[in-house]
């Protein structure tokens, strides 16, 4: 018999089912950044964090003043985990200080990223969490098992250029599916 390698769904999004009864990642997106056999990581998309850029800017560089577009730069909430530290996603070929490569994408944890960016010299599309969120072994597997998650191809589009209320339901119809017409009832055969 032949074996087969598990299929993990890194660089994709996780739909939360509209009967998600965890108020975390109810009616939220998920960017996988990694999914392999020790777990996941990935960062929700959609759940804004009530900071902007210009507030994060302020406590790294008290002295001073952040760019005025940056007031109205977004910061959203990408799990629960570590939710003082700050993860930016953007396009490809961007290099900083801890930029992991995610094919299309890159991943930074570092803070010249959010520099570059208020200095107008960083990524023109990007994406900036505070935590993120995580899966042990096995974890996800079972929620995916379980019904309380649908799972496409993640889009740049929808991460970058659709307002962040409009991603669910973006992402959702990717697959042709509408959201507000689904049930958390499981039929039977």
């Amino acid at each position: 018999m032949k074996n087969i390698a598990p299929s993990y769904l890194q660089q994709q999004f996780l739909i939360a089912m509209p009967h998600m009864a965890d108020p975390t990642f109810a009616q939220t997106v998920t960017y996988l950044v990694e999914h392999n056999a020790e777990g996941a990581m990935g960062l929700v998309i959609n759940r804004p964090h009530g900071l902007s850029l210009a507030d994060v800017l302020q406590q790294l560089r008290p002295d001073s003043t952040p760019p005025e577009r940056c007031q109205n730069l977004p910061i959203f909430t990408g799990g629960p985990l570590q939710s003082d530290r700050g993860f930016v996603l953007h396009p490809a070929g961007y290099e900083y200080q801890a930029t992991l490569a995610l094919g299309e994408l890159g991943l930074t944890t570092s803070q010249d990223v959010l520099f570059a960016i208020a200095d107008g010299t960083g990524p023109d599309r990007y994406l900036i969490t505070l935590g993120y969120a995580g899966w042990q072994a096995g974890q996800l597997e079972q929620e995916l098992a379980d019904n309380a998650w649908l799972t496409c191809p993640a889009d740049a589009a929808i991460l970058f250029d659709t307002p962040y209320a409009q991603r669910l339901d973006a992402a959702a119809a990717r697959l042709g599916v509408n959201l507000s017409l689904l049930t958390s009832q499981v039929g039977h055969a």
